[in-house]
This record gives C-alpha cells, sequence and structure tokens, in this order.
C-alpha cells in the first residue's frame, strides 16, 4: 500500500492524526519519518491528545527527545512516543523496551531509520514531507494491505 496525500496546513495533518487514532489498538506501530520540522512531532502529540482526550484524560504531551521515550495509559492500554534521533546503534532501542512494547502497546516512532533490522513487518511508515507552500505537507504513507482502510478512513473523515 502507498498513499500519497497533501495537508494545506498543520491543523489538517493534526486532523488525520485525530482520526487516525481511534483506529489503533495494542501492537500497532506507526513510523514517522521526516526532516527535522517536518511535523513528527506535531502529528504524534495530536494523535496522543486525541487519544488521551477519549479517555478523560488531560495531560501535556511533550517531544521525547531527550528522554527518549515518554509512555502514557489511555484507559485501554499503553501508548509508547518514542524519538529515537540520539541513538547510535539499534542494539540501544532493546534498552528501551521498545522492542517488547511493539507487541503490547501502540507505538508512534520517530527517527524509525534507527532501528535497522527491528522495525515490525506490521508497521505503517507515515513520511513527512514540508513542501515550499508554509505549513503544507505530503505524506506518503507505506505499510501492509491492513493499513489501508484505516489510512483512507481517517484522511476522509
Amino acid at each position: 500500500m502507498i498513499i500519497r496525500h497533501t495537508f494545506s496546513s498543520p491543523d489538517a495533518t493534526a486532523a488525520f492524526a485525530r482520526a487516525l487514532a481511534p483506529t489503533l489498538q495494542a501492537g500497532d506501530v506507526v513510523l514517522l519519518s521526516g526532516a527535522i520540522g517536518a511535523g513528527k512531532t506535531h502529528f504524534a502529540r495530536s494523535l496522543i491528545q486525541a487519544r488521551l482526550t477519549a479517555a478523560g484524560r488531560f495531560e501535556d504531551v511533550p517531544s521525547p527527545t531527550f528522554t527518549l521515550v515518554q509512555t502514557y495509559d489511555d484507559g485501554v492500554g499503553e501508548l509508547w512516543h518514542a524519538d529515537l534521533y540520539r541513538l547510535t546503534h539499534p542494539d540501544e532501542v532493546e534498552e528501551l523496551g521498545l522492542i517488547d512494547a511493539f507487541e503490547t502497546a501502540i507505538c508512534l516512532v520517530e527517527w524509525p531509520d534507527r532501528l535497522g533490522d527491528l522495525i515490525p513487518r506490521t508497521a505503517l511508515t507515515l513520511e513527512l514531507n514540508a513542501t515550499e507552500t508554509p505549513g503544507e505537507r505530503i505524506i506518503v504513507a507505506t505499510g501492509p494491505p491492513p493499513w489501508e482502510a484505516r489510512v483512507k478512513a481517517a484522511l476522509d473523515a
């Protein structure tokens, strides 16, 4: 599956994240790639806040750039947000407990290239790219067939 879509603003990108949020379940891994400033953290923060809000929970959702991993309980299960930018070797991923989380939690992973061969085959990859138009983003979604209906439904929401 490959789906390409252009979002006209950060709000449109956030709306997609909010629409995708309720479709996620334990064991789902969403890999967020793109250059610095492409909107990876904005997307992740919007998705996490949507799940927390749906559970009646309100908390700050900081970037995990320095902590590497932030975890949340959305009332249904665990949600992991990882920023692997500062990692230098895939072995460091295992020390974080992220590999186990791939099976038991919803995981959002920024800088997934740091995973090396540890990337789950069932993951959805969202590559975000800025355009020359301020605020506009192109997103390319790739993943196995089961993701197609969920991504298309979130884009149509």
